[in-house]
């Protein structure tokens, strides 16, 4: 049995002992997150945007953008001030805003459904204003739109799987800013490298998330599973010996302009999350691992050429924590990563971004996913639900979002919503507005 392999079935033994759930997920999440050159909110940020899964016998049971008042200055501070719902269940997971920050658009990973919210108008009570319903058809078969990237006037979406065999091989696809289909590129594989360079012993066309360094031309993505696992009970997942085959081992780096895939690196243990360095004299990214709970730096060497290197654990890996997402500080100092198992939060500082290293960790939950961070660093908020078939189950089946204030030293809670006891769903990804960014009503 291959590395990867052992890797996989150590996972699985640990978890079906004693836990219920794995993990995998993000987009855009905070203002860190943002492309380089789209404006900020780098005051305080007015609500927090939740794209919400719904959930069987809990409210209207229907995915919904849950607005939350997070201004301390406000009088509805930390409260839902507004929840739109979309209509069924269709798998509600990641957000990304359209270059102008006008509109954002809300992806589902079931139906492959895509809504649109003008945010604009009024950021405490968004509108839903169109909804797209051909992605795969016009795509060409590519199933699970996730992460949503701006390109200029241009949307980049990463699909998860295909509607040919629900595996993890996928593509990129591209919209324009009015929801209009211009193009797909599946992702390099081995019988169909398109002209990238294999550095290792994969090129498994899987995908999941997104970023840009735009002054380099440069694009990154990376690789996790298909619709026949993510959307599989997560119990039943564990003990299908073909299903723990099918994760991602790949990180792709490519050019931007011509959207061409340049080179495929090994990154064992379905690598998801990427986040960039911000200031312009860092040319490297980070990914983590989350089967092998490694952190992964990728970065040009004096050549110039892109290396892909693993510098650190997260969290212990024999006990399988499961690192989720995680955010960059605007100052590329301080690396957030949430690791699910055990609903923890892990600071790092990244001056040395060969050597990360830990300088504190806070339990947030029985389970925790997503961490958003404002550009300031002085607030972080962390949402709870993964999958719909993956979140922990009885009382660890928290569901919630939580916002706390970073001191420098220590992690404040200020405010909890329960999305259970308010009959919302499961809270899955983040987004911020402010009145600043279009003018207060």
């Amino acid at each position: 049995m291959n590395t990867h392999r052992k890797t996989l079935y150590t996972a699985a033994a640990i978890l079906f002992a004693g836990f219920f759930v794995l993990a995998a997920h993000p987009s855009w999440a905070n203002e860190t997150g943002l492309p380089h050159s789209m404006v900020k909110i780098t005051g305080q940020e007015d609500f927090v945007h939740i794209w919400t899964l719904g959930a069987e016998g809990i409210g209207d049971e229907q995915d919904k953008l849950v607005t939350v008042d997070v201004n301390p200055n406000s009088k509805q501070y930390g409260k839902v001030v507004n929840a739109l719902s979309v209509g069924g269940r269709n798998e509600a997971h990641h957000m990304g805003f359209t270059f102008d920050r006008r509109y954002l658009w809300a992806a589902t990973l079931d139906t492959s459904k895509i809504f649109i919210f003008d945010i604009h108008t009024d950021p405490a009570h968004p509108k839903l204003i169109r909804t797209v319903t051909d992605f795969v058809a016009k795509s060409g078969g590519v199933v699970g739109p996730h992460t949503v990237m701006p390109v200029k006037d241009r949307m980049l979406i990463t699909g998860l799987s295909n509607n040919r065999d629900h595996g993890g091989r996928s593509a990129l696809v591209e919209y324009t800013n009015n929801g209009k289909y211009i193009a797909t590129y599946w992702m390099p594989t081995d019988d169909n490298l398109q002209g990238a360079k294999k550095t290792g012993k994969y090129a498994d066309g899987y995908n999941y998330d997104v970023r840009a360094l735009t002054r380099l031309d440069t694009m990154f993505t990376s690789s996790f599973s298909g619709w026949s696992n993510y959307m599989m009970d997560f119990g039943k997942m564990l003990k299908d010996e073909q299903a723990m085959k099918r994760f991602g081992n790949t990180f792709v780096v490519w050019r931007l302009s011509d959207r061409k895939p340049l080179k495929v690196f090994d990154v064992p243990g379905a690598p998801l999350e990427i986040r960039v360095a911000i200031d312009p004299a860092h040319d490297y990214a980070f990914t983590a691992a989350t089967l092998t709970s490694k952190l992964w730096l990728i970065y040009r060497d004096k050549q110039g050429e892109w290396q892909a290197e693993e510098i650190g654990d997260i969290g212990d890996p024999s006990k399988v924590p499961l690192p989720v997402a995680f955010t960059i500080s605007s100052d590329d100092r301080l690396l957030w990563v949430t690791t699910f198992m055990d609903g923890t939060v892990r600071a790092y500082n990244i001056e040395d971004p060969f050597h990360p290293v830990q300088i504190y960790e806070k339990h947030i939950g029985s389970q925790v996913n997503m961490v958003s961070t404002s550009w300031d660093g002085k607030r972080l908020y962390f949402t709870s639900s993964l999958l719909s078939k993956w979140d922990k189950k009885g009382k660890d089946n928290e569901q919630f979002i939580k916002g706390f204030v970073w001191n420098g030293k220590e992690l404040k809670e200020r405010f909890v919503i329960d999305f259970t006891k308010e009959k919302l769903g499961r809270p899955h990804e983040m987004k911020f507005s402010s009145y600043s960014l279009y003018g207060k009503l």
